[in-house]
């Protein structure tokens, strides 16, 4: 009979030990309050002094709160903020982000802090097809291209048009008057660019203040990561003029109209009479 009571005793034990973990496991608050999670904006992987911050730079991380003072708290607002800001530190991958860490746009001296030194801001006028729909950002590298046509027609129509390139790789540092690196195409206002601000030398300014007259300018998008095709690890330099002729054969193989002539005879004192051929 007592034996039977112990094994009754320590069913109910048990029992009442796995109820106490099942209650337990389901009522963590019991162990204490659990430290509220907060979301904020961190870099995503290692950036460096003098970057604008582009989306992809941007994750959201969760620490406990309270937030570090400054610190932002994921939100697509926040997120706009801090895009197209200038790193003022470098920044290792999931660093919070704080207001001391980076330049933003509007902030005093923010495009002269985003010139290397010794460098200038130029700005030129783009369309829809000259700046390649709106799909150039700041921070990509470009070509600036000149294309030139006259009608003059003692010019051979395979040389009435050329294109060349006047300022090989360059920076961009704005689109119309936001330095957002990675914005949406067009803009936030859904609008075409109007205008693209290049980053150049004293030089250079000169150069694409010549080339606004002459025609117009084009900008071609450079991959991010340029080499020589050469391999010997020299920069390139531009390539050369590219005639009409040379990339269409039919004004290539097209002769100019040959000049009108005339001839005028006189016989004797009477008027000289004109033939014309």
């Amino acid at each position: 009979m007592m034996l039977r009571l112990t094994l009754v005793g320590l069913i109910a034990a048990g029992l009442l030990g796995f109820g106490l973990l099942a209650w337990v496991a389901t009522h963590p608050a019991a162990h204490g309050p659990v430290p509220q999670q907060v979301a904020v904006l961190a870099a995503a992987q290692a950036v460096q002094p003098g970057a604008l911050l582009k989306p992809a730079d941007l994750i959201a991380r969760k620490i406990p709160a309270p937030l570090p003072p400054g610190a932002l708290a994921d939100s697509p607002k926040a997120r706009r903020a801090l895009t197209g800001a200038m790193v003022r530190r470098s920044l290792s991958a999931n660093e919070v982000i704080l207001p001391a860490d980076v330049l933003r746009p509007g902030d005093h001296g923010f495009l002269a802090a985003v010139l290397h030194p010794g460098m200038r801001a130029v700005t030129v006028g783009v369309d829809m097809v000259s700046g390649t729909a709106g799909l150039i950002w700041p921070g990509d590298r470009v070509d600036v291209i000149l294309t030139q046509a006259t009608a003059d027609p003692n010019v051979p129509p395979a040389r009435r048009v050329v294109a060349e390139t006047v300022l090989p790789d360059v920076r961009v540092i704005a689109i119309d008057q936001r330095l957002v690196e990675g914005a949406t195409p067009g803009g936030p206002s859904g609008h075409a660019a109007h205008t693209v601000t290049l980053e150049v030398t004293a030089a250079e300014v000169e150069r694409v203040a010549v080339a606004t007259r002459l025609g117009r300018l084009s900008l071609a998008v450079r991959a991010a990561e340029s080499a020589p095709a050469d391999g010997s690890g020299a920069t390139p330099g531009p390539p050369p003029a590219v005639f009409a002729g040379e990339v269409a054969q039919t004004l290539a193989a097209r002769r100019p109209p040959a000049a009108a002539g005339a001839v005028r005879v006189w016989q004797g004192a009477a008027d000289g009479k004109e033939f014309r051929f």
